[in-house]
């Protein structure tokens, strides 16, 4: 017998094969002189279908052990189907039940279950059908992800997840300490005195990498980092989380225009090697969480992106007759109204808006030839809006130090990020996408807390 995964013997498996699976009870159904038993690895969406005939030696024990959520290794030969909406289905000769499932308190029964009761057993929910598809595309998309910039030349960097810079000020820190918060040491002016403190000064868990990417292309060309950042917001939405991946890549020698075709290149490639590995789970997503999911992934795929100005996006804003619950006006940030209206029932296809006004954008981005507005991008998706956030950066030095200075941060603290403008300076331009926002936008799940194994929120923090 043949250990084979159960998505594989669903694609490939013939009559007559002999194989040995091995998983989890979904169900089973006893009738008289046989029982059917549906067994999950994981694999696939769709479980195989295995048939224990009452002859099989100690049939009845045997029955009685293999409750929904029982692990289980079956061994037998493979038939053709006679049910339904399958091809194949094993006939069971051997069966091994490695851990039982008690049915009187196993919490996952053939019914469907709340998100948010399956939050509440966060060790037991990937084993769902809907959690497993979400893990599965998450899973692709990951490795699509990899292989993307791979393929491309870009060196994958590891950035620092304990860091002293706060990048842009691009959200509340989590402190890094191993100070007796018993007893905090103070200075003679009664502030913490950070000399005692593990790194002699304050530290935080990273909100970003960009910054430490940018060094590295700066000796490497093309670098990106996918890693976990950080964010002490307290938001407790369906879109936010305290603990997030974040995918960044940075490149020398490229500008905005650069940078645009990259992101769009990047979103085209990630929706298709999705679709191409996990079908399955993207069509059970589009009939069973959201009909959009591949309509979305269509538009992503064979559209080419609309690309707009800022101020082109605030007066096509103030045309439409639609009444927006945040106001329009030049100067002031898209809110996520805005950015859907653009991309969902305007242009019905992802925009790209470049050009955002000096004063809402950080201290890094290239200050465009007309003084008011920066060299910024952002990417807007139909059914989600803002999915990559950008720019090209400012490269020259004199520029950078009065930017870092007109938003009130401290020349010295970054020194470093300055010497880059010193020694080689060069063009260079990279932007950021969330991970999870990416899949929530791919399966078309709800809440941001769902595509993620272990999500980390306020007052929540388990495993």
């Amino acid at each position: 017998m043949t250990l084979r995964r159960i998505v594989e013997i669903l694609r490939t498996g013939q009559p007559d094969d002999a194989v040995t699976i091995r998983g989890w009870v979904r169900t089973k159904r006893e009738l008289k002189d046989f029982t059917f038993v549906d067994v999950n690895d994981g694999s696939s969406l769709t479980g195989l279908q295995v048939v224990l005939n009452k002859d099989l030696p100690s049939y009845a024990d045997i029955i009685a052990q293999i409750n929904t959520g029982a692990a289980v290794e079956v061994s037998g030969q493979l038939v053709a189907s006679l049910g339904k909406g399958q091809r194949i289905e094993m006939q069971g000769q051997t069966i091994t039940v490695h851990g039982g499932a008690d049915p009187e308190t196993y919490p996952l029964q053939k019914k469907r279950h709340s998100f948010e009761f399956l939050r509440t057993i966060g060790h037991l929910r990937s084993r769902t059908n809907t959690l497993g598809a979400v893990f599965r595309v998450r899973n692709a998309c990951a490795n699509a992800i990899h292989q993307f910039f791979q393929e491309r030349g870009f060196m994958w960097v590891h950035t620092p997840l304990i860091t002293a810079s706060d990048c842009e000020g691009a959200g509340e820190l989590f402190a890094v300490t191993n100070l007796d918060l018993q007893n905090v040491p103070k200075t003679k002016s009664g502030d913490v005195d950070y000399g005692q403190d593990f790194f002699g000064r304050p530290a935080y868990l990273t909100v970003s990498g960009q910054l430490e990417a940018e060094i590295m292309a700066m000796a490497f060309s093309n670098v990106y980092t996918f890693g976990p950042t950080f964010r002490a917001e307290n938001s407790n939405t369906s879109r936010h989380l305290a603990e997030f991946w974040m995918v960044e890549p940075e490149m020398a020698f490229c500008n905005l225009d650069g940078n645009m075709d990259l992101a769009e290149q990047f979103l085209k490639y990630l929706f298709q090697r999705v679709l191409d590995q996990c079908l399955e789970d993207m069509e059970f997503f589009n009939q069973r969480i959201s009909d959009t999911v591949l309509s979305n992934a269509d538009a992503i795929i064979n559209s080419q992106f609309e690309r707009i100005t800022y101020t082109e996006a605030i007066a096509l804003l103030e045309k439409s007759d639609r009444t927006f619950e945040y106001p329009v006006s030049w100067g002031l940030d898209l809110q996520s109204e805005h950015e859907r209206y653009l991309a969902e029932e305007l242009f019905k296809r992802p925009v790209i808006v470049t050009d955002y006004p000096v004063e809402i954008k950080a201290f890094y981005m290239r200050l465009s030839d007309d003084g008011k507005t920066v060299r910024a991008m952002d990417v807007l998706a139909p059914g989600i809006g803002e999915i990559i956030g950008g720019s090209q950066r400012e490269e020259r030095l004199d520029i950078l130090e009065q930017r870092i200075q007109a938003q009130g941060m401290p020349l010295e603290d970054l020194w470093w990020y300055r010497d880059l403008r010193r020694y080689g300076t060069v063009e260079h331009a990279g932007f950021g996408l969330g991970f999870e926002r990416l899949v929530q936008f791919m399966t078309g799940m709800a809440n941001i807390r769902d595509v993620i194994p272990f999500p980390r929120s306020p007052l929540n923090a388990e495993f």
